[in-house]
């Protein structure tokens, strides 16, 4: 088993509760477009870059404009997690184990650098990252392995040596598309088996032996 180097965690869904602000924020936008949202729609809002759920919504709707519809997503989602995004069950007793034991982790989130600052202020203020990770602050973001593969040369370490913490199959597929190990904590959407990928029901059920072990 090789030596586990790094620790990368999903925000949305995974440390916080915020697919479900999410998905209302969308909610509303897809309204104001004259589109209902629902669950045909889920693939293309939960896990996603707020561009291509944007580009979503006017490609369904047949009305908007693909930047102002994204940054009206963005303003709304915004106000939402600043007003309180919720940890997820065990993910503070999980990152405080990786914190005592000397594990390097750092933030990897496909949201703008707006709300990711928001939330790493706010719910995570007290959460040393090693750094945090936006979808700004690459030319791509997930379900591309951008995001992964910049955050292991940050740390100098290899891919393969680190495990991403994921809830959605955008965020497993960009994970695993850098080479690293995936653990997939599920939230709103079913994300596929592979190889690369260990399962757990929740973040309760994680601790430091569980992460090395996705180590294959």
């Amino acid at each position: 088993m090789s030596a586990l180097a790094a620790v990368f965690f999903d925000m949305d869904g995974t440390l916080v509760d915020t697919e479900v602000l999410w998905w209302q924020a969308t909610e509303e936008v897809a309204a104001g477009l004259g589109h209902a949202l629902g669950g045909a729609d889920a693939p293309e809002v939960v896990g996603r870059a707020v561009a291509d759920t944007a580009a979503h919504l006017v490609r369904v709707s047949g009305a908007g404009d693909p930047h102002r519809v994204a940054e009206e997503l963005t303003g709304r989602f915004f106000r939402r997690v600043a007003a309180g995004a919720p940890l997820r069950p065990g993910a503070d007793r999980l990152l405080a184990v990786l914190a005592t034991q000397n594990v390097p982790f750092a933030l990897v989130s496909a949201s703008p650098r707006l709300v990711v600052d928001a939330v790493a202020g706010g719910a995570l203020a007290h959460v040393p990252f090693a750094f945090t990770l936006s979808a700004d602050d690459t030319p791509r973001t997930k379900p591309h392995p951008d995001p992964y593969r910049a955050a292991a040369a940050r740390l100098g370490a290899a891919p393969g040596a680190c495990v991403a913490v994921e809830d959605s199959p955008d965020g497993a597929a960009s994970a695993e598309a850098a080479g690293c190990a995936v653990l997939v904590v599920p939230s709103l959407l079913e994300v596929a088996a592979s190889r690369a990928r260990s399962f757990a029901a929740s973040l309760e059920h994680v601790d430091l032996a569980g992460l090395r072990g996705c180590l294959r």
